[in-house]
């Protein structure tokens, strides 16, 4: 059974992947400001951002500007424990070189008064690096 917080926890990431998935929103809203985000492997952008700032800045909003059609999410698996929302997902998209860019992702997330805390990101580097290096993103295009 679920206790009150991890119900809230996994209701408020669940809501953030459902307007991923729609085009109206997404988790990046959730991130506390200081939350420190990891992206574990050897990907090119593999290193821990010690705020969303510098993670919005170096990672989402140059990955984003890349993308001719917005990356969206399916997500397979959800699970709450305790402070810990561990989300398993598929996302895909069109870079503006229009070659798709498919991935699969596994986020553990720490949340802290209903707020993304700090996130250990895994997912296929080959494929990430492969639109890190191919694509030279649109000028202009930031996400919130």
């Amino acid at each position: 059974m679920n206790t009150q917080t991890e119900s809230r926890n996994k209701e408020s990431v669940r809501a953030a992947f459902r307007a991923w998935a729609e085009g109206t929103g997404g988790p990046f809203a959730l991130l506390a400001d200081d939350a420190e985000w990891t992206i574990v492997g050897r990907s090119m952008a593999a290193r821990t951002y010690p705020d969303k700032a510098a993670f919005m800045d170096e990672v989402i909003h140059p990955f984003n500007a890349s993308m001719a059609k917005p990356l969206r999410p399916t997500v397979r698996k959800l699970v709450a424990e305790g402070d810990t929302v561990i989300v398993f997902f598929d996302a895909q998209g069109t870079a503006v070189d229009g070659k798709p860019y498919v991935n699969t992702y596994a986020w553990i997330m720490e949340m802290r008064d209903e707020r993304i805390a700090r996130v250990w990101a895994f997912f296929d580097a080959i494929e990430f690096n492969d639109l890190w290096t191919r694509v030279k993103p649109a000028p202009g295009i930031r996400t919130p």
